[in-house]
């Protein structure tokens, strides 16, 4: 298991549209059960793509602009950026079989 740190609108850019690597983002709301649940299953996976994959949260209810600008219109949303662009994007609550299989092939571009 591995901590998902916050990003925020402030960080958004630094960390996840310029980061070295590909960025899995969890746009989720403390009041979402969904959100809620999906959190263990994401540190999970986190672990298991560390240091190939970045990890990072964003409360939807205090980044509404970001989250508008990536049209999120349900939460949770996890976006698998690569290179400052979307290069997956999973919507609601998901098997962690299903995000594995999103972000190797992701890895797995050229």
């Amino acid at each position: 298991m591995k901590n998902v740190p916050e990003t925020s609108e402030a960080r958004f850019e630094a960390e996840v549209l310029k980061a070295p690597r590909p960025v899995v983002v969890d746009f989720w709301a403390p009041w979402c059960g969904p959100c809620r649940m999906m959190a263990p299953v994401l540190e999970e996976i986190a672990g298991k793509f560390d240091g190939e994959v970045d990890f990072r949260k964003l409360n939807t209810d205090e980044n509404e602009s970001t989250a508008r600008t990536h049209g999120i219109m349900a939460i949770p949303t996890l976006i698998v950026f690569r290179e400052g662009r979307e290069a997956e994007r999973i919507v609601g609550l998901a098997p962690a079989s299903e995000i594995e299989s999103k972000i190797r092939s992701v890895l797995t571009r050229s």
